[in-house]
C-alpha cells in the first residue's frame, strides 16, 4: 500500500483577466451586455501541495472564500490529504461562525490530489461513469442596452440555442423586475407560446422580484407557459422556508430553492419543510465534492432531483456520478458576449459553443478533475502570490 500524500503547503495565486462587451447593471450586483465595455476581474487560483509533489488546484476562488481558508490554512499542514472526510468535519465547525464557503474549495483541491494519486478522474472514484450529460443555455441577465432587452430578444436567443442543440434554457432576468413585473410575465408567455415541446423552460429572476404577490404572479404565468422550474424568485433571498411551501401551494410549476443555504443540514431542512420541488447545490458553496455528494444523495433519499449551481469540470464529475439531476448548467451566455470566464484551462471550455450537436457535455478524462491548468496564461495574468500557510 502506497503512502497518503501529506499536505505541506497552502499557496493562492492572485491573477486578472478583461472580460469584453459587459457592464454592470443599475446596482452593479449583475453582469449584463454592455456594447463596447468592459469589466477587470480580479480571482485566486488555490494550489494545495504535498510532500509526494501532488499537487491539488482550483481557479475562480473569490475574496470571501480566501479570507476563510487562510484562516484555516494552518490546519491542514501536516494532514493526510486523503482523509477527506475527517478534514471536511473539521472545517465545517471551524468555520461555523463564518459563511462556509472556503472549505468547499479546500474539498474540491483534496479530491484533485486523490484522483492524481490514483490517477484516475473524479466521476471513477465517485463511482460514476462518463456519459452525455444535458445542458441547459443559461442565460446573463436581461439589459436595457439592446443585448436581451425585449422578449423577442430572448425568444430569438432561445431560437438560437435550440438551433445548436440545447434542450433547456434558462432565462436570467432584468434587473429592474422589482419595478417592471409585467416583462417577465411578457416573456414567460411568449417564451411558452414559441417553445412549448421543443425546449425544457426555466427561469431564475435570482431574487429581483420584490414581494409574495409579484412572485405569484409570475409563478402563474409559469404555469400557464409549463416551465420546467421557477428558482429564487424574491427578496427573501431564498431562505424562507414558509414562504416557498406556500408558493409551492399556489402554483403548479415546480420550484428549485437552496442555492443560498449552505452544506447538508440546511438542506435537508429545507426538503423536510416542504419548500422546494428541487434541490440547489454548488461544490464551491456546498463543502466542495464530499459536501455536494452528501447532498446528492440526501435528496435521492427523499425522491427529489438535486441541480448544481453553474458550470465547470468539477460539476461535470458529480453530474456523472449521480442519478438524481436533469441538467448542467452552462452559463452565463449571451449572443453578443464571446465569453465570460477566465481561459485558464487547456483544451477545455464553458461557453456558448461547448456542447455537442445534442446538447450535451461531457466530464473530462484526466486524473483527478482531469484537465491542465495554462501555465502561460496564469503567468501573464499573475498579479501576485500568497503562502497562506506552511
Amino acid at each position: 500500500m502506497k503512502d497518503a500524500p501529506v499536505i505541506t503547503k497552502v499557496e493562492a495565486i492572485q491573477y486578472e483577466y478583461t472580460l469584453d462587451q459587459v457592464g454592470k447593471d443599475y446596482n452593479t450586483f449583475n453582469m449584463v451586455y454592455e456594447p463596447g465595455g468592459s469589466l477587470t476581474q480580479t480571482t485566486h487560483l488555490l494550489r494545495i501541495q504535498t510532500d509526494q509533489g501532488i499537487v491539488g488546484e482550483y481557479p475562480g476562488v473569490t475574496g470571501p472564500s480566501l479570507a476563510e481558508i487562510e484562516a484555516t490554512a494552518s490546519y491542514l499542514i501536516g494532514r493526510n490529504a486523503l482523509a477527506r472526510e475527517s478534514i471536511y468535519n473539521d472545517l465545517k465547525r471551524g468555520s461555523r461562525h463564518w459563511a462556509q464557503l472556503g472549505m468547499g474549495v479546500v474539498d474540491i483541491c483534496l479530491w484533485d490530489i486523490a484522483g492524481k494519486f490514483y490517477d484516475e478522474p473524479l466521476y471513477r472514484l465517485l463511482g460514476g461513469e462518463r456519459k452525455p450529460l444535458k445542458a441547459y443555455a443559461s442565460t446573463l441577465h436581461g439589459d436595457e442596452n439592446g443585448g436581451l432587452t425585449t422578449p423577442q430578444d430572448f425568444e430569438d436567443f432561445a431560437a438560437q440555442c435550440l438551433e445548436m442543440g440545447y434542450k433547456a434554457f434558462k432565462v436570467h432576468g432584468w434587473g429592474l423586475a422589482r419595478d417592471y413585473l409585467q416583462r417577465e410575465i411578457d416573456n414567460v408567455l411568449n417564451l411558452g407560446d414559441k417553445f412549448a415541446g421543443k425546449l425544457d423552460l426555466l427561469i431564475d429572476p435570482a431574487c429581483e422580484i420584490k414581494n409574495f404577490g409579484d412572485t405569484l404572479k409570475l409563478g402563474l404565468a409559469c404555469d400557464e407557459a409549463n416551465f420546467f422550474w421557477f428558482e429564487d424568485p424574491f427578496q427573501d433571498n431564498g431562505v424562507s422556508q414558509f414562504a416557498h411551501r406556500k408558493l409551492r401551494q399556489m402554483m403548479k410549476t415546480p420550484i428549485l430553492q437552496t442555492e443560498h443555504i449552505r452544506l447538508l443540514e440546511q438542506h435537508v431542512d429545507f426538503i423536510v419543510a416542504e419548500a422546494t420541488d428541487y434541490v440547489r447545490c454548488g461544490a464551491h458553496e456546498d463543502g466542495g465534492i464530499t459536501g455536494a455528494m452528501k447532498i446528492a444523495h440526501a435528496s435521492e433519499g427523499f425522491g427529489l432531483d438535486m441541480e448544481l449551481h453553474g458550470p465547470g469540470p468539477v460539476h461535470r464529475h458529480i453530474m456523472s456520478a449521480i442519478r438524481n439531476t436533469n441538467f448542467y448548467e452552462l452559463g452565463l451566455v449571451h449572443p453578443k458576449v464571446p465569453g465570460n470566464k477566465a481561459p485558464i484551462y487547456i483544451d477545455y471550455s464553458d461557453d456558448l459553443d461547448a456542447i455537442d450537436k445534442d446538447g450535451n457535455v461531457f466530464a473530462p478524462t484526466g486524473p483527478g478533475i482531469g484537465v491542465e491548468i495554462d501555465e502561460k496564461w496564469l503567468a501573464d495574468h499573475k498579479t501576485g502570490s500568497r503562502i497562506l500557510a506552511e
